[in-house]
C-alpha cells in the first residue's frame, strides 16, 4: 500500500481518482488547493503526489519546482494533470520536476498505469532491487549490507526495518508507521518494541561507523539520514 495525496480543486476528478485508488489499495489523502497541498506535505512524506496544474492561490507547475528545490522533498515522486495538451505545456511541466504527465480528459486506467510505473521506479523495496544510501549498500535478493566495504551482519527484522528506511531517506516515520510496514498491520506488537530493534539495528550498523544515519526526531519518530550535519538529536 502507498500513500498518494491528490491535489486537484475539482471535486469529481478528485473522488473518482480517489475511489480508484482506494480501490488499488492505496491510502489517499485529497487537497484542493496548493496551500492544503503544502500542508499534507510538511506534515508527512507521501509516495506519490498527483498534481493538477491549475490550483487556488498558487499553481501546480509553482508548487512542482518549490517541492524540487527542497531538499526533502527534492525526490517525491510527481505526476501532473492539467487541461493543457500542447508539447510546450508538457515540457514545462516535465522541467518544473513531474516524473510524468497527463493531459485532461484522461483515462483512470491510463492514470493508475502511470501511476504504477512511478511507483516502481521510485520504490527499490518493492521490486527487491539493490539499494544504496550515503555509501550504505542493501542487497534484498543477497541479504547483504555493507558499508565502505565492510560487510554488516543484521537480523531478520534489522534487515527488513533498514530496508523500508533506506527505500525511504530522510523521511520521518512514527512507530506505528514502521509497525505497519515492517512488521505488517496484524501484528499486534507494542509501540516500544520498534525501540529495540532500532537499537539494535544502530548496533549492527556500528562497525562501519554509520550507526549515526539511524536518526531519531524528537516527539516524531525514526529517520535514515544521509548527511550526519542534518540530525536534530
Amino acid at each position: 500500500m502507498s500513500k498518494i495525496v491528490v491535489v486537484e480543486d475539482e471535486p469529481a476528478i478528485a473522488e473518482l481518482i480517489a475511489i480508484n485508488l482506494k480501490h488499488a489499495g492505496h491510502e489517499v489523502t485529497l487537497a484542493g488547493t496548493a496551500e492544503q497541498a503544502r500542508f499534507e506535505i510538511d506534515g508527512e512524506l507521501p509516495d506519490l503526489v498527483v498534481l493538477d496544474w491549475m490550483l487556488p492561490g498558487q499553481s501546480g507547475l509553482a508548487l512542482a519546482r518549490q517541492w524540487r528545490s527542497d531538499v526533502r522533498t527534492r525526490e517525491l515522486p510527481i505526476i501532473m494533470l492539467t487541461a493543457r495538451g500542447e508539447e510546450g505545456d508538457k515540457i514545462a511541466g516535465l522541467d518544473a520536476g513531474a516524473d510524468d504527465y497527463l493531459a485532461k480528459p484522461f483515462s483512470t486506467n491510463e492514470l493508475m498505469a502511470r501511476i504504477r510505473a512511478v511507483l516502481r521506479r521510485k520504490a527499490p523495496q518493492a521490486l527487491d532491487e539493490a539499494v544504496e544510501v550515503a555509501g550504505l549498500k542493501l542487497d534484498p535478493v543477497t541479504h547483504r549490507v555493507s558499508h565502505g566495504g565492510v560487510e554488516l551482519r543484521l537480523g531478520p527484522t534489522e534487515f527488513r526495518l533498514l530496508h523500508f528506511m533506506m527505500a525511504h531517506p530522510e523521511r520521518v516515520h512514527s512507530r506505528s508507521q514502521l509497525l505497519d510496514k515492517v512488521w505488517g498491520d496484524h501484528v499486534f506488537i507494542e509501540e516500544r518494541t520498534v525501540d529495540v530493534h532500532v537499537k539494535r539495528l544502530r548496533e549492527a550498523l556500528a562497525p562501519a561507523q554509520c550507526a549515526w544515519m539511524i536518526d531519531t526526531v524528537r516527539g516524531a519518530g525514526y529517520r535514515l539520514t544521509r548527511n550526519a550535519g542534518s540530525l536534530l538529536t
